[in-house]
């Protein structure tokens, strides 16, 4: 096998020169230049540590200032991102299960050591190490991306509809408390009268084979205020559970000015009606009138006559478009003015 050509870093904790020097040559061994320091006590890899950093630690469990339990605690303190694989005497099987759960990479008992042994321990230790950072990343970006977003986003159990997450922007629509929601179920935002079409949407979801759904929904505030909410919904898979991520975004301010709209616009289309079918009527009267009362050669009841006619379609005009003003009154425009600056 050819010797790994890669710079590593290596820092042995042992005080036992023999087998730091067993060490050394199993290293020298298997890659071509390896960097490496020794120190002999707790408090000297407290220095060392404190101002270098190393790609992996060597750690044996017997120093004369501090071991076992208390010395890996120590020593993962203190070691950055470096993954530390013990190297010790200790035959404790319970032991080495411990030491791993206390966070070191490996536990190799030194009568089982090669050279080939200790090389795949590091490789490996130092790519678990390098997956398990870059998973924390991913979950730090994730948890950013969740609780900086401006849009309401809760993570939903799909079997008890119990809320499993939920970030600052919900807690500030809703008005309940991170603790509250997690002691709340999906219900309990739901008005009384709405929980059947939950149910139904619920099992709509369940039944469709898509993975992704969409609607509209109402949703009830912690201080009784009922909302209108645009949900989007996704499947996920929630620390081991089958759940719903959701973001639901208040809808109800632009649903009142949609319906604001519609209703001005059936206003609008009246008044087009008035304007063409029955504004037409008197002023088609008083046209017609006009050129008679000109040319007229008749009596002077004959004229009165003909001028009341004119009158009576005028003030019969008159009435239209006061009908009219008042459907098209100002201040309703000036309210969907005044709401379309909000969106």
């Amino acid at each position: 096998m050819t010797a790994d050509k890669r710079e590593y870093k290596v820092l042995v904790i042992e005080d036992n020169p023999g087998d730091f020097a067993l060490v050394e040559d199993f290293l020298f061994e298997q890659i071509v230049a390896p960097k490496i320091s020794n120190v002999t006590t707790y408090r000297s890899a407290q220095e060392i540590l404190a101002v270098n950093k190393f790609d992996v630690v060597l750690l044996d469990l017997s120093l004369s200032d501090r071991t076992g339990k208390s010395l890996i605690e120590g020593i993962m303190e203190i070691c950055g991102d470096a993954p530390v694989i013990v190297l010790t005497g200790y035959t404790d099987f319970s032991f080495s299960v411990k030491s791993l759960s206390l966070g070191v990479s490996d536990y190799i008992l030194k009568d089982d050591l090669t050279a080939m042994s200790l090389y795949k321990s590091i490789i490996y230790s130092i790519e678990r190490r390098k997956n398990i950072s870059d998973l924390e990343l991913s979950e730090k970006r994730y948890s950013d991306l969740f609780n900086l977003s401006p849009l309401p986003i809760y993570v939903i159990d799909l079997e008890s509809l119990k809320f499993l997450n939920v970030n600052k922007a919900t807690i500030t629509q809703y008005g309940f408390s991170r603790d509250e929601f997690l002691n709340m179920t999906l219900k309990e935002i739901r008005p009384v009268e709405e929980i059947p079409n939950q149910e139904h949407g619920l099992e709509e979801d369940k039944q469709s084979a898509s993975e992704h759904s969409h609607r509209i929904m109402t949703h009830k505030k912690k201080n009784g205020d009922i909302i209108k909410v645009e949900v989007q919904i996704a499947v996920v898979r929630y620390k081991g559970r089958d759940a719903n991520i959701v973001i639901a975004t208040d809808i109800t301010e632009r649903l009142k000015y949609t319906k604001a709209i519609e209703d001005q616009n059936e206003k609008l289309k009246e008044i087009s009606w008035i304007q063409s079918h029955i504004v037409r009527a008197p002023l088609s009267r008083i046209m017609g009138l006009v050129p008679l009362v000109n040319n007229i050669r008749e009596s002077r009841e004959e004229i009165e006559k003909m001028l009341e006619y004119i009158l009576i379609s005028a003030n019969e005009l008159d009435e239209i478009i006061k009908n009219i003003t008042d459907k098209s009154r100002a201040e309703d425009f000036q309210i969907l003015l005044d709401e379309s600056k909000k969106f």
